[in-house]
Order: C-alpha cells, then structure tokens, then sequence
C-alpha cells in the first residue's frame, strides 16, 4: 500500500509539531518546514525517525513563491505528490495599526496567507489528478472576529477563511476537501510573550478556563485528514467556547 505524505509548513515547534507527530504515528511520510529554526527543524525530523517514522525537513521561507517552487521540487523528488498540506505557518504582531512599518505589514500577511497561496497553488495539480486530497488551513477565532492591536494579523485570518471557503467550492468536484481550524488561545510558543498576570486574565475570558494544547488541534487537524469526505468549506471553532 502506497506510503501517504503530508506537508506541514510551521512546523518546528507547537501546532506544527503537533500535527508532525502525530502524522507520523499514523503512518505518513512527512515534509516539515520552518523559515528560520533549522535547528529545532532537526530534532524534530530526529524524534520522528526515533519513533519509527519517516520525515524530511525541508528549510524555506514560503512566504516567498520561489522558495516554495523548491519546497515542491525536492517533495516531487521523494513522491509524486501530497496527500494532505497543512497551511500552519504563522507570525503574530501586537500593536497599534499606526505603529506597523510596512514590512511589518508584509511579513504577516505573507506567512500567514500567501504562504497558504503559494502552497496550495503548488500541492493542487497532483491532488486533482488522483482525484483525492485534503487542504486543512490554521486560522484563528480572530479572523472571525477581530482583534484590537491583532489588525494585521486578523486579516490575514479572514483573507485565509476566504481563501478556505473559495478554494473548496473550486475543487469539490475533484473530491479534495478544504477546511480550516479557527484556533482560539492555544498553549504555543507565539503566547509565551503574556505574563502571568495576562495569561491569567486571558484564561478567565476562555469558558472552558484554560489554553488550549497543540495536541488538540492536532488532534482535530488528523481527523479531517482522514475522514469527514462531505465535509469542505467549513471553519472550525476551536476555542473552548470563547465566541
């Protein structure tokens, strides 16, 4: 039986690595890749091939579409194709609208959302010809609602919500399904700037009393990947009740 493969972009660390491990417990070869933490990249790949699983990391900055050309020519090298693209990458920027320079507008809405354009652009033609696939994009509850001081960083949520619910209409009939998860205030490493005075403010807000875990939204990002055929265009709320 043919070995299935996911990409993970993002993945060096919380929800990306999350969803690495377990891709691999499942049984899929799995591509990681990160911008910047070549190291952590590293001893990712090494736990996974500890654990019986088989990976590539692969060092890119997606945000950039010539980088993703190579991205997909060194996947193209090792299969013919993905099975599942997890559009996880993602950059935060907390601040005035007013205080955000240009390349800091950028930044955001090329990891967080181009890279999405690029990916998919480039994981699509292989998936259609099989007739089969799965795009599950990382959003945040923020892309839904918005977040004061979070202007950039919510719009490149929505335009990523937009892009999920367009590109599932456009490839329903290839039987690929596209979704993505809303995440609410997740345990990673982009919240380890609150103290602890605001992480516990921030924990009173959630209904559920507490940060949600990496594991969990990894939990749920395998589960779309392996079943729920009917279900496309959707955006999950992930977010222990928090809207």
């Amino acid at each position: 039986m043919r070995q299935k493969s996911v990409l993970i972009t993002g993945a060096s660390r919380g929800i990306g690595k999350a969803c690495a491990l377990s891709f691999a417990r499942l049984g899929y070869h799995v591509f990681i890749n990160s911008c910047h933490s070549k190291d952590l990249l590293e001893e990712l790949k090494q736990l996974i091939l500890e654990q019986g699983g088989s990976c590539t990391s692969i060092l890119a900055d997606i945000s950039q579409s010539q980088e993703v050309k190579r991205v997909f020519h060194i996947i193209a090298s090792e299969c013919k194709g993905l099975d599942v693209l997890v559009n996880n990458a993602g950059i935060s920027y907390i601040g005035l609208l007013t205080d955000m320079t240009d390349h800091d507008w950028d930044s955001i809405i090329g990891t967080n959302l181009s890279s999405a354009f690029y990916c998919s652009r480039a994981a699509i033609p292989y998936m259609v010809s099989k007739k089969s696939g799965k795009i599950i994009n990382i959003s945040s509850m923020w892309g839904t609602t918005g977040a004061s001081c979070e202007v950039a960083y919510s719009a490149s949520k929505a335009g990523l919500n937009g892009l999920t619910k367009a590109l599932a209409k456009e490839l329903a009939p290839c039987n690929i399904q596209v979704n993505a998860i809303a995440c609410g205030v997740i345990d990673t490493a982009m919240n380890a700037c609150f103290s602890d005075e605001e992480r516990k403010m921030l924990e009173d807000e959630v209904p559920a009393g507490r940060f949600g875990l990496p594991e969990e939204v990894a939990d749920l990002v395998t589960d779309l990947a392996e079943n729920h055929p009917y279900m496309t265009g959707q955006i999950l709320g992930l977010d222990g009740g928090f809207i």
